[in-house]
């Protein structure tokens, strides 16, 4: 209880001036690219091909933020499964996914899906 108290002095003993100095980084600490905020949002993001788009389009399919939510959760439970293309099968309409580039390739209605074939798939994801 004797000591002095002083205002603004953080340590209680002084500190060797080698103690306040940065450590460089390493080469490979200094060299490896943070990932940005964009490019994890990039990367995260559910895209459309062209192809896809105007498949939407032409069939008259509008997919609601929801809709969407629920076919990026779809595609992420194909890339936890190791999947590279996945048919996400949604009420009545059908897209084919990359599943690596997180990307539809087509989109089709119920009536398109008809008696349709679906080939080099590795996976179909349901969603009631």
């Amino acid at each position: 209880m004797s000591d002095r108290l002083t205002i603004g002095q953080m340590y209680p003993a002084p500190v060797h001036s080698s103690a306040l100095q940065r450590t460089p980084l390493s080469k490979s600490q200094a060299a490896a690219p943070e990932a940005t905020f964009e490019s994890v949002l990039q990367k995260n993001l559910l895209k459309f091909s062209n192809h896809a788009a105007k498949r939407l389009e032409q069939r008259g399919i509008e997919l609601g933020s929801s809709q969407l939510a629920e076919i990026s959760s779809a595609v992420d439970k194909a890339a936890a499964k190791g999947s590279k293309e996945s048919l996400i099968l949604m009420k009545d309409m059908a897209l084919i996914v990359s599943v690596q580039n997180r990307t539809v390739v087509t989109a089709m209605d119920g009536s398109s899906m008809k008696d349709n074939v679906f080939t080099q798939i590795d996976s179909a994801v349901i969603i009631s």
